[in-house]
């Protein structure tokens, strides 16, 4: 079996109970979940060998996040322990014409402060066929910037493909900062996600207007974001992307575009009654790189990214708790009308 180890923050994630607001809560439900690590979970849900790394305190709160990953079967051998604090980041789920809004409480966490030394490649990449990453790891710091680069040259030298998603995150880092250093990681990259503004405030390319209420429109743009991608990149061989058209936090509609092999292949389209719009790009990923490591043809493998993604927006929490199964169901047609008896 193929493994793949995935390699961010895993963060506490509380949110105020009973769609309140930050302003009036009196109480908080708590979840787990970061980018690499909802993808580590999809992955082992689906019966794959994913492994994650990471840096947690040796405390109660660092064994509670270590804990949830191994609740759903990720390997977490790997990961390492020390520093003074777990990442948090608060999330208020907004409703109808409210956005939604995520206060991160991450600075000086043990990732956040960890050093590139700390991650030894040879023994955390060893037997990995991927390694995973997304740009929200690097925006966290220059020591993981330079994790992430070493990381990626010995993948380079040990045959390992290397997965990025561009995963821009404005309250951690700005575009050129972005870009700098994704001019550097993706000469490395095989396979690459791009949602949206990704292309142009991670790579500089233009491929998306901002309009998110017609993302599935700009169909078109997208495409040519995608080749040129694969132009400045000839090492990437696949670019993933989800177009949306968000008339809401609550409705919208998703579809999936794969550039593989010089061609485009599509999803359909689903439209969505949203539950909770967050890590359905990370659900995505995690979908996209099950059918990778399966070998699903070009539709297969973008109907089944776009089905857990779309999935992902019907579960609460960071985390991704879908099965195969689930997914399946989705891709055939059948989920969300009978009771599964």
């Amino acid at each position: 079996m193929k493994k793949i180890v995935t390699f961010g923050e895993m963060m506490m994630r509380l949110n105020p109970t009973n769609m309140k607001r930050v302003l009036q809560a009196d109480q908080f439900d708590v979840n787990y979940g970061g980018s690499e690590a909802n993808v580590a979970v999809s992955l082992s849900l689906f019966g794959d060998n994913a492994a994650y790394v990471t840096k947690l305190p040796k405390n109660i709160l660092g064994q509670a996040a270590a804990n949830k990953l191994r609740e759903f079967g990720v390997d977490t051998s790997l990961i390492q322990y020390g520093g003074p604090r777990l990442g948090m980041y608060v999330f208020e789920k907004g409703h109808s014409i409210r956005s939604t809004n995520v206060t991160y409480d991450r600075a000086g966490s043990s990732f956040a402060i960890s050093t590139a030394a700390e991650y030894d490649w040879a023994k955390l990449l060893a037997g990995a066929d991927y390694f995973y990453f997304s740009g929200v790891t690097p925006a966290l710091s220059a020591e993981l910037r330079q994790a992430v680069l070493s990381a990626c040259e010995y993948c380079q030298e040990n045959d390992i493909k290397v997965v990025c998603d561009l995963n821009f995150r404005g309250k951690l880092w700005t575009p050129a900062e972005a870009q700098e250093f994704m001019k550097k990681a993706m000469p490395y990259v095989t396979i690459c996600l791009a949602n949206d503004e990704d292309f142009e405030q991670s790579l500089g390319i233009h491929a998306f207007d901002g309009d998110m209420t017609h993302g599935i429109e700009q169909k078109a743009m997208f495409e040519k974001g995608m080749q040129e991608i694969t132009k400045q990149y000839p090492n990437v061989k696949v670019v993933a992307s989800v177009l949306r058209n968000i008339q809401s936090v609550d409705k919208s509609t998703w579809m999936g575009l794969v550039f593989k092999d010089g061609k485009f292949t599509e999803s359909p389209a689903y439209d969505v009654d949203v539950l909770e719009g967050v890590a359905g790009g990370d659900a995505f990923g995690g979908g996209l790189m099950h059918g990778i490591l399966n070998d699903f043809d070009d539709q297969e493998l973008i109907d089944y990214a776009i089905a857990a993604s779309v999935l992902k927006l019907t579960v609460l929490g960071d985390l991704n708790i879908t099965t195969e199964a689930d997914v399946r169901s989705v891709m055939e047609g059948g989920a969300g009308v009978r009771v599964s008896r």
